[in-house]
C-alpha cells in the first residue's frame, strides 16, 4: 500500500512548475491537489499544503479520514471510492463546500455537525451490509438545514425520506435506485422542501405507480418537469 507524503507529492508534480523555487514553497502556494487513483492507504501529514482549496482522493484504498486539520481552506474535498467506514476528523474543513463520499463503507451520515458552508454532499453507493440502509444522525441534519441545497443518496436501501424534510434548502435531490415505496410519503417531504427543482428518483418502486410524476408536480409547485 502507500502513504500518501510529502515525498509523493513531490513526484506526482511537474518539475517544470518548481524551476525557481523549494518543494515546501511550491506547497505552500498550491490550491489544487489532485493524488487519485494512487493505491493510496494513509493520509500522512501534509500541514506544508495549507492553501489548498480542492483535494482529489478519490478511487484509493484509503481506510480511515485523517491528517486533514491543516486544510481550514479547503472547499471541495473528493474521497469517494475508498474503504471509508465513518466520516470523521472533519471539524477543522468549515469552509468545505462540496463532499463526495460515493462508494465507500459508511453506514451513518453524522460528524458534519461544523459545516455550515457545505453545499453538496454526495454519498451515493455505499457497501452497506446485508439487509440494511444508509442513516443519517440528526445532529448532522439539523447542521446542515440551511445550507445544503444538492444531496445524493443514490443506491443505499433508503425506503423513506422522512427525517431530510429538515434539510429546508435543498433544490436538487438524487435517489435513484432505492427502495421509495408510496407516493404520499414523497408528497410529505415535498411540502417541507420548497427550493426543490429536480428530484431523480429513478429505480424505485414508486416509479411504478399511475402518473406519480404528475402527483409530485402537483403537490411541489417548483418542480421542474
Amino acid at each position: 500500500m502507500v502513504r500518501l507524503t510529502v515525498d509523493l507529492i513531490a513526484k506526482s508534480i511537474n518539475h517544470k512548475n518548481r524551476k525557481e523555487e523549494s518543494l515546501a514553497q511550491y506547497l505552500r502556494k498550491i490550491t489544487h491537489l489532485n493524488l487519485s487513483d494512487k493505491n493510496i492507504d494513509t493520509i500522512d501529514d501534509l500541514s506544508l499544503c495549507r492553501n489548498l482549496n480542492v483535494l482529489y482522493l478519490y478511487d484509493n484504498q484509503i481506510r480511515q479520514i485523517h491528517n486533514l486539520g491543516f486544510a481550514s481552506n479547503l472547499t471541495h474535498l473528493y474521497l469517494q471510492n475508498n474503504c471509508i467506514s465513518c466520516i470523521e476528523n472533519l471539524t477543522s474543513l468549515k469552509k468545505l463546500e462540496k463532499l463526495y463520499l460515493g462508494g465507500n463503507y459508511i453506514t451513518v451520515v453524522e460528524g458534519l455537525e461544523t459545516f455550515e458552508e457545505l453545499r453538496e454532499l454526495h454519498v451515493e453507493s455505499q457497501q452497506l451490509p446485508l439487509g440494511e440502509k444508509l442513516l443519517f444522525d440528526p445532529r448532522t441534519l439539523h447542521s446542515l438545514a440551511k445550507s445544503l441545497s444538492v444531496l445524493n443518496i443514490s443506491n443505499n436501501n433508503i425506503d423513506e425520506l422522512g427525517e431530510l424534510a429538515l434539510l429546508e434548502n435543498i433544490s436538487h435531490l438524487i435517489a435513484v435506485d432505492n427502495q421509495l415505496h408510496h407516493v404520499k410519503d414523497l408528497e410529505f417531504v415535498l411540502n417541507k422542501w420548497t427550493k426543490l427543482c429536480r428530484m431523480d428518483l429513478k429505480g424505485n418502486p414508486v416509479c411504478r405507480k399511475p402518473k406519480y410524476r404528475d402527483r409530485l408536480i402537483i403537490q411541489s409547485k417548483t418542480l421542474v418537469t
